[in-house]
This record gives structure tokens, C-alpha cells and sequence, in this order.
């Protein structure tokens, strides 16, 4: 079993560094991972009587860095860089206890639901990003389904707009947030949807010292629904009740076999509360008690903040304490884990 004292920083960790982007060498990072073990005594993660695991959600450049598009600044304005940095380094303090790593991946193309591209007007714009598409846009034609691009998703144009109907209404029904058209973020294959590279390094470096394999989860590809949460789309059948997706029951029955789960990433007010929302849900419905094995890392995921336009700093906090009031623990990353980790 792994020591249950924090460890050092390994030297390679350059906390100026977390805010930009850059090549981790895999190679180098595997010897000296090899060597950490032998200096720290650190036991391969199949050995662990106490199984932890760290999810982590979007801590990818496009939310994390401020020149990217989607960056989650929260109230201080350097929110996602400053979380993450505090991230690695308790990923470092910890790797003796932390069984796992998921971390998940925003994975988006051009031609998605919440895209520009996806809505026209009648003189055949699209929407700016940030508008935000309301049921009655839908009803009175303010808003319709780009025929463009009809036949890659639907077959045709008709049955394209009676889905985007459903769709905005469906939202509207369930009481969630009306349909954001974000700018194009996340995009596969582009830089914006890569880890950010301290993180990715600090992953690949856990898997080496551990001998065990970072559990990637993707989410968000599927071209007619958001995908907040890891877990569950926002809507799972079109306007005939045909399924057009699934929540993910292989991630939540792989967590929660898990003896504990802790939660950072972004962003706190929008991907990691409806994630956090979705696992109550789960384990409410399944046993109340194991909320309490869920630990959320406040001080490693900020709110969505635009300075003079939104602010969900105050709605986060509050998502918050409902999830305390569950049986999940609020917890900071920069206290041991010793005095928090209960089980």
C-alpha cells in the first residue's frame, strides 16, 4: 500500500509554464517517473486498498487558457489557469493515493446543435456566438435549422427543423438553460481541444510512476444535443422518440466502484455541475450514502464569468452547497488529503 504522506513536487513541474502550450517529453517523463518510484517508494496502483479516482472534466486548452475561446477566467480573472496549476501539483503531492485519472474531453466539429453554422435567420446568418436561442425563436422562425446542412444530419430539411423545435422545447420543458450558441471550441483534432500540457504531463507521469492507464473519456461529439455533462446528454430522443443517445452507464458504474471520487476541472457553473448533478442523480437513485465519497475540489474549477455580461459565480456556489447538502464534501486541494480523504 502507498504512503499516505504527501509527496514532493517532482523538479520537472514548472508552475509558470501551466498557462501555455507546449510538447511533453514522454520519454524523459518515463524515466524519471521510473526513478520517482524508487526515491519515493511509490507501489503500483493495483496494489491500492483504497481505490481513488480523480475526475477531472475539461481541463483542456479551449477553457483553460486565456487566449483560447471558451476560457473560464471566474471572478479574478486567471480562475482556470490558477486551478490548474493547483491541480498539478496536487496530483504530484498525491500520486501514491490517486488509483486513477479521467479525465474528460470536450470533442466537438463545426456542424453541432449549439455552432453558429447549425442556425440561420431569414436573410441567412448564422447567430452570433453567445446568442441565446429561446423556444419562441424557434416557434416564430427567428431561428431555423441551416437546410445547408440538413442532409449530413437529418436527411432533409423538414425533419431537420422539427427537430431543432423539439429540441429548444424539450429544454424549455425540462427547465434547463436555453440553447447558448457558443463559439467554435473544442474543435477535434484542433489545439484547442488538447489537455492542457502541465495536466497532460502530470497524467502521463501519474500513469508511468502508477503502471496503470489515464481513463480518456470523450464527450460531446454528437451533432444534435449538448453534452455538459460526462454522463448524460441534455436530450436523449428526437420529436419521433427515437433515441439519438445514451447516458454513459459504463463511466458511472466505473466511478462509482471506485471507494472515492474527486471532482476539479471546468467549469465549475456549467460541464462540472451538471456532471456532479448527474452522479447525485445516479447514486440518489441507487444509494443516498454514497454522496459522501464524493469529494469536489473547490479550489481547482471557477465559474463562468463575463465581466459586464454574465456571472455564475453566485449560481456555482449555490449548485454547490446542494451537492453538500447531498453528502458530498467540499474540499481544497491545497490541505492534505489525509485530513479530508475519510474513508
Amino acid at each position: 500500500m502507498s504512503t499516505i504522506t504527501a509527496l514532493p513536487i517532482p523538479g520537472h513541474f514548472d508552475p509558470q509554464l501551466v498557462g501555455t502550450v507546449w510538447r511533453v517529453p514522454y520519454q524523459q517523463r518515463a524515466v524519471q517517473a521510473a526513478e520517482w518510484v524508487q526515491q519515493q517508494q511509490i507501489a503500483p496502483a493495483a496494489t491500492d486498498a483504497r481505490r481513488v479516482c480523480l475526475l477531472a472534466i475539461d481541463v483542456q486548452n479551449t477553457f483553460c487558457l486565456p487566449e483560447f475561446e471558451l476560457f473560464v477566467g471566474g471572478r479574478s480573472g486567471q480562475g482556470a489557469v490558477d486551478d490548474s496549476r493547483r491541480l498539478c501539483e496536487f496530483v504530484y503531492r498525491n500520486l501514491g493515493q490517486i488509483t486513477a485519472i479521467a479525465p474528460t474531453l470536450d470533442t466537438h466539429t463545426a456542424t453541432q446543435i449549439f455552432h453558429p453554422v447549425f442556425w440561420v435567420n431569414g436573410a441567412g446568418e448564422h447567430p452570433p456566438a453567445m446568442t441565446m436561442i429561446q423556444l419562441e425563436d424557434v416557434e416564430q422562425g427567428v431561428w431555423l435549422a441551416n437546410p445547408a446542412i440538413a442532409a449530413q444530419l437529418t436527411g432533409d430539411v423538414e425533419t431537420l427543423q422539427a427537430y431543432a423545435l423539439h429540441y429548444v422545447r424539450q429544454l424549455h420543458q425540462a427547465r434547463k438553460f436555453p440553447l447558448t450558441i457558443w463559439p467554435y471550441h473544442s474543435m477535434l483534432g484542433g489545439i484547442g481541444h488538447a489537455l492542457v500540457s502541465a495536466f497532460e504531463e502530470a497524467c502521463f507521469f501519474h500513469s508511468m510512476a502508477r503502471q496503470t492507464q489515464t481513463l480518456f473519456e470523450l464527450k460531446g461529439s454528437n451533432p444534435l444535443t449538448e453534452n455538459y455533462s460526462v454522463l448524460k446528454p441534455e436530450v436523449l430522443q428526437d420529436q419521433d422518440k427515437r433515441a439519438i443517445a445514451t447516458k454513459n452507464t459504463a463511466l458511472i458504474n466505473t466511478l462509482l466502484h471506485f471507494d472515492a471520487i474527486l471532482v476539479a476541472g471546468q467549469a465549475k457553473s456549467h460541464c462540472v455541475a451538471w456532471t456532479v448533478d448527474d452522479l447525485l442523480s445516479e447514486i440518489q437513485a441507487t444509494d443516498p450514502a454514497l454522496a459522501q465519497k464524493v469529494y469536489l475540489l473547490e479550489d481547482c474549477s471557477s465559474p463562468v464569468v463575463v465581466p459586464g455580461v454574465v456571472d455564475f459565480t453566485d449560481l456555482a456556489d449555490a449548485t454547490y452547497q446542494r451537492f453538500a447538502d447531498a453528502g458530498m464534501q467540499l474540499v481544497r486541494s491545497s490541505e492534505p488529503m489525509a485530513s479530508w480523504l475519510t474513508i
